[in-house]
């Protein structure tokens, strides 16, 4: 009996002990402000497997977790991340007085799209705003359009994106800012716009926006910069998240304008899932929008899905493959002109209210190898379709075919010495009776190196080679140069410099677009130039510490020069195809321009007790002229659709389960538009009683946005976003009245 006593003891005793060892052990304390002594509530604390808590608002945690050798992680934004190692014994009770260290925000933010590797924002040699996702959804921003044009040195006229007054309104066609979708360009094929309804809002990680040429880098379209959508990816623990939203429109200051007879209700819903299986990520995501619009015939609904799948290969290290695939589809009218400027401005004229069926599609393969400090390899593709169908306008349909292909390549040298060079095509097939039927072929090379021959200094030079084929007419082959330093001037001071090359190639709609839109006819213009230019930026990037607050300021000096700049103008044409001749626009190369300027952009964040309180702003000066490309004197003549001044600002506020948030944009009057519009001969035939609404309307304008939320509980948020709070009238480009005050409520979800 004994014998059987002892071999069962012998078998079962290490798997009593494995249990004891199991037993869970508890840990709690206390967190706080190193500087100040104050406890921090909210700060994030990560555990075990996919296990986390929060502080509360007197700073305290408590946590149960396995016993054993743990790793805790603490997070809050403002302060640096700290990790504390500590051995738990089964059943007893660890107590932890933790103190996190103020950290300069943004400072270490690691960002690619500068140059298409990882680097942190205050070594860069250009200058780069970043945008995070959680600022999207307390200010209830449902349209990438609306998101843009509220951040520093942009302005979104009708769907094209200005930055530093390097872009004006060009009617819809063509973009000298490039859009990427994880780092692969979404431009239209036909029309070289960006397609901003299919950009995923939902599943975003950051938003990083390059100011200036970076042709170098990115080709044609970069002439003034770029903005880079990234998408996220998924972490240890899954993510999930929702919304549903609801809101309406005000009726206009003007009584006269108003056209319903009941308020109009727009409604948005959205969700994101993001999670680890294994060895492979998975990110699903998708929106719907449905929308009236406050003007008549001015609706836009649409929906958008997409699936992001990224595996880790277990037998090659550093090996990374996946696919990601985005759908979306639309049903709106654009809206083009007005009725009438005494009752009828937020009527959409019927001769120019057409319909859209619009549907996209995106598949992306990539494949990755790389071991981090010594090389990458990056092959990225990406099949673009679009359709655009027109069911009253059937001569307006448009499908075009796109896929770009590249591969890039980094490698360091040596400590001081990184190369980062690759090779890119990009191949489009338009069927369209707007544009008539075309093919075009761009490729492109180009090779860029990093040096560091002192320890706080950095130098980059890069150049590229690109080459065009329009329906297999060859365009002349274009050599790009680029260069920038960046010097640490000290712990938080980082100076910098650049000189950049742009360069845009003439889209397919400004070589070719012929149709009639109401009283406004638009011709082709076969022999159109591609636009050139250049940039130079000196800058600074302080880092901002106290014991009361964190931050950083950016203040750049820059000068933006462009010849042969591409402009729909209005006069006497002959149409290339039909043989008619008429009045009405065309695209022609007629602006040689300057822009100087300067730009601050600063964030500072601060922990007052329970209150944590963070600002954002920006504040923009340009001088925007034309200049005399055979004298090189500067003109009287300001370049179209800028403006001299444009201030921005964001201050929120929270308090345990509040936030509040006031946004505001200010901008000074435009300078210049098109002189059709105010030509007593023509004006009247397009936009009738815009001229005396003009001489009142173009004085600038201040927007106020105010935004409110409170947490319900650990899953559920519930908010109010009310834009346009004083109800203030301005005006976009010329017809294009903007919103009115809208009030929208939001319940917000995350699992």
């Amino acid at each position: 009996m004994m014998h059987r006593i002892i071999l069962v003891l012998f078998f079962y005793f290490p798997v009593l002990i494995l249990q004891a060892q199991r037993a869970d052990s508890q840990v709690r304390g206390v967190v706080l402000d190193r500087q100040t002594g104050e406890t921090i509530p909210g700060v994030s604390i990560l555990f075990g497997k996919s296990q986390g808590t929060i502080t509360d608002d007197k700073g305290s945690f408590t946590f149960t977790t396995a016993s054993g050798n743990q790793s805790i992680f603490f997070r809050m934004l403002g302060y640096k991340t700290l990790t504390r190692n500590i051995s738990l014994k089964p059943g007893e009770t660890t107590e932890l007085t933790i103190s996190l260290e103020q950290d300069v925000i943004q400072m270490d933010q690691v960002v690619v799209t500068a140059s298409r590797i990882e680097q942190r924002i205050a070594e860069l040699t250009v200058s780069m705003s970043i945008i995070k996702p959680e600022s999207v959804a307390r200010q209830h921003i449902s349209s990438p359009m609306e998101l843009i044009d509220k951040s520093p040195g942009l302005e979104v006229l009708d769907g094209q994106a200005s930055m530093r007054g390097g872009s004006g309104f060009s009617y819809g066609v063509g973009s000298r800012v490039l859009m990427l979708l994880d780092g692969l360009p979404i431009i239209a094929p036909d029309a070289g716009n960006i397609r901003w309804q299919f950009l995923p809002l939902e599943n975003i990680s950051q938003i990083e926006i390059i100011k200036g040429a970076s042709s170098v880098v990115y080709g044609s379209s970069a002439l003034n910069g770029v903005i880079n959508f990234r998408t996220a990816d998924a972490t240890v623990e899954p993510i999930t998240g929702a919304f549903v939203e609801a809101g309406i429109y005000s009726k206009p200051r003007n009584k006269e304008w108003v056209w319903w007879d009941s308020p109009t209700i727009f409604t948005n819903v959205g969700f994101n899932h993001l999670q680890k299986i294994g060895s492979t990520d998975f990110g699903l995501g998708g929106s719907i929008m449905l929308n009236p619009g406050y003007r008549l015939r001015n609706e836009d609904n649409g929906g958008r899905l997409h699936l992001k799948i990224k595996h880790f290969d277990k037998k090659i290290e550093g090996l990374i493959y996946g696919i990601t695939v985005h759908n979306g589809q639309v049903r709106k009218t654009d809206f083009v002109l007005w009725e009438n400027a005494e009752t009828g401005a937020l009527i959409h004229d019927t001769s120019t209210a057409i319909a859209l069926k619009g549907s996209f599609l995106a598949i992306d393969p990539f494949i990755s190898y790389k071991k981090p400090g010594i090389f990458s390899h990056d092959i990225r593709a990406r099949y673009q379709r679009t359709v655009n169908l027109f069911p009253e306008s059937a001569q307006n349909d448009s499908e075009a075919n796109n896929f770009y292909m590249e591969y890039q390549f980094w490698y360091q040298l040596a400590k001081w010495l990184h190369i980062n060079t690759g090779i890119s095509q990009n191949s489009s097939k338009v069927l369209s009776n707007f544009y008539g039927d075309h093919q075009s072929l761009n490729l492109a090379a180009f090779m860029q190196a990093e040096v560091s021959p002192a320890e706080r200094l950095k130098l980059v030079a890069g150049m590229r080679v690109e080459h065009n084929k329009l329906d297999k007419e060859p365009d002349k082959l274009v050599p790009l140069f680029r260069a920038g330093l960046n010097y640490k001037l000290a712990d938080f001071t980082f100076l910098r410099a650049s000189f950049g090359q742009g360069y845009r190639f003439p889209s397919i709609a400004e070589h070719f677009a012929s149709t009639t839109l109401g009283a406004v006819q638009v011709y082709p213009n076969p022999n159109i130039l591609a636009e050139s230019g250049w940039n130079a930026e000196l800058g600074i990037r302080q880092g901002l510490k106290t014991a009361y607050f964190s931050g950083q300021a950016d203040l750049a000096l820059f000068y933006l020069q462009n010849k042969d700049m591409i402009e729909f103008l209005f006069g006497i044409y002959n149409n290339p195809i039909t043989g008619s001749t008429g009045f009405g626009f065309r695209a022609g190369n007629v602006e040689a321009s300057r822009v100087y300027g300067l730009e601050l952009e600063y964030m500072v964040s601060n922990q007052l007790g329970n209150f944590r309180n963070t600002l954002t702003g920006s504040y923009v000066y340009m001088y925007p002229v034309e200049f005399d490309p055979f004298t090189g004197e500067n003109t009287d003549d300001m370049l179209k659709y800028r403006r001299h001044h444009t201030v921005k600002m964001l201050l929120s506020s929270s308090y345990k389960k509040w936030d509040i948030g006031l946004g505001l944009v200010a901008r000074s009057k435009m300078l210049r538009i098109d002189q059709v519009f105010l030509d007593p001969l023509t004006r009247e035939r397009i936009l009738p009683g815009f001229y005396e609404y003009w001489q009142s309307a173009n004085t600038g304008h201040l927007i106020i946005d105010l935004q409110a939320g409170y947490q319900i509980s650990g899953q559920l948020r519930l908010s109010l976003a009310i834009k346009n709070l004083t109800n203030v009238e301005y005006i976009g480009r010329p017809g294009d009245i903007q919103p009115q005050r809208n009030i929208s409520l939001r319940l917000s979800a995350g699992f």
